[in-house]
């Protein structure tokens, strides 16, 4: 072991939870001096990408032990013999921490600050509007907020990480300037609408597809500026996966807060529905998206165990929906129904199995070999792609007797898209199961089809409106 790694650190220092861990290594008497000191070099590595990303030492630490001790049986041992200890320290607050009194001053509670003054920004931003004649509940509004909902959310969660991240100023100047753009574009576009006030088909599609494109604005931040490698991309995945999950909690128990709040001063004569609609609904859906990030962050070493539940669990259903699927209409003779509404239900359910695979491949050990759940997971993605043919069969057959429109070319390059990632996820885990193929190499697929899908999102929100005369 090298002098750096054998210095004296002070006590709770990071050089002592890795002292630990190293003294448990030496128990045993059959690693040997070198390979101790590869361990502990990823170790290494891996708390200093987490520390990085913008967690403290003892919560890269701690998320570092756990990743490792799915390579390395002893380390494993060790996370279990701690893990009254590591648990503890996961669940403490800031407030618990003032013993470090600097780390609690500038961890968390500078963190938690400047999310709550992001989200209230957020909230004022969404609201500026109705000073120009723009109120929430306004006919005009119905086509102003779809519009710009995005901007009143992501450029504020994009400023987070580039605040907390090391993101050089070109790279921040680059992501203004990509919103701003994008802004433009969207509210100079001449869009139709009917008489009625109903929304053309690019309408529609660009308020779909922008926000997905603009995500990956906040996915350049969330990684500091540095998007090569599939490590970094994937701990994206993980963070939007969880973000995504505390959103909903948050939206569920808000509802459930409104909703009572309605009831209880009704009771007294007064109706809070307006300034429910007006000013509580509005600023609470743009404020908790930075609330929701910064929770997704400062609880990310716990939070990461919700993956491999979430999809053991729906894996096996989702793969036996599409078998169940299949075998009947094999069974039944029946053939495939090409109306709008089927097809976008079909849509939905093959970026759900996407997500699925996505979200499973990120859980996964990748030098753990092969077992049931790999083989549930192959099932998955070969039914998906059998759909994903029909799919591509029924929007085929609404083509040619039709013909073009936004919404069916979108539809198109979509099931395309997805045809051949789900193709190409089939070969590579069908490989990886007989030993031919590296675990590394489907991750690289999937974490690499993060720009075809934007890619595609920016062109329907952008340059669909174009192409089909903004009808």
């Amino acid at each position: 072991m090298d002098q750096e790694h054998t210095v004296n650190p002070a006590p709770g220092s990071l050089e002592t939870q890795i002292g630990a861990w190293r003294a448990h290594l030496r128990k045993s008497h059959t690693i040997k001096s070198p390979d101790a000191a590869e361990l502990e070099d990823h170790l290494r590595e891996q708390i200093a990408s987490l520390s990085a990303g913008g967690l403290s030492d003892d919560e890269a630490f701690l998320v570092a032990v756990k990743r490792m001790g799915a390579i390395d049986a002893l380390t494993r041992e060790f996370a279990r013999e701690h893990s009254d200890r590591l648990w503890k320290q996961l669940v403490l607050s800031s407030d618990a921490e003032q013993g470090d009194g600097e780390t609690a001053a500038s961890g968390w509670s500078r963190k938690m600050w400047m999310a709550l003054a992001l989200a209230v920004a957020a909230a004022v931003a969404i609201k500026i509007p109705a000073l120009f004649g723009l109120p929430f509940d306004a006919e005009p509004a119905r086509a102003f907020y779809p519009r710009n909902i995005s901007f009143f959310a992501l450029p504020f969660i994009a400023a987070y990480f580039a605040w907390d991240r090391p993101l050089a100023l070109r790279g921040r100047m680059a992501l203004a300037a990509a919103f701003a753009v994008a802004a433009a574009l969207v509210n100079t576009y001449p869009f139709a609408f009917s008489p009625k006030g109903e929304p053309g088909h690019t309408f529609i599609l660009t308020m779909l597809h922008l926000p997905i494109a603009l995500w990956m604005c906040v996915g350049v931040a969330y990684v500091g500026g540095r998007w090569r490698g599939s490590d970094r991309r994937m701990d994206f995945i993980r963070f939007t996966g969880e973000l995504f999950i505390y959103y909903v909690l948050i939206a569920l128990g808000g509802g459930v807060l409104m909703a009572l709040s309605v009831a209880i001063f009704e009771a007294i004569g007064i109706k809070l529905e307006p300034y429910l609609q007006n000013w509580i609904v509005p600023c609470g859906v743009v404020g908790a998206s930075v609330i929701a990030t910064w929770l997704v962050e400062a609880k990310q070493s716990v939070i990461e165990n919700m993956a491999p539940v979430l999809t053991r669990i729906f894996t096996p259903l989702f793969a036996l929906l599409l078998l169940a699927f299949i075998a009947t209409m094999v069974w039944t003779g029946r053939g495939f129904d090409v109306k709008r509404e089927i097809l976008i239900a079909f849509d939905l359910l093959l970026v759900v199995v996407f997500g699925l695979l996505l979200y499973s491949i990120s859980a996964r050990d990748g030098l753990a070999r092969p077992g049931l759940a790999d083989w549930i997971q192959l099932t998955l993605v070969g039914a998906a792609l059998v759909v994903d043919v029909l799919a591509l069969w029924a929007i085929g057959s609404r083509i040619s007797s039709f013909g073009f429109t936004p919404n069916r070319v979108a539809a198109l390059g979509e099931n395309v898209i997805l045809l051949a990632n789900l193709g190409g996820s089939v070969l590579l885990y069908a490989g990886f199961l007989r030993g031919r193929v590296a675990f590394s190499r489907l991750l690289n697929w999937q974490t690499f089809y993060l720009y075809i899908f934007a890619a595609w999102a920016a062109v329907v929100a952008l340059l669909f409106p174009l192409l089909f005369g903004f009808a």
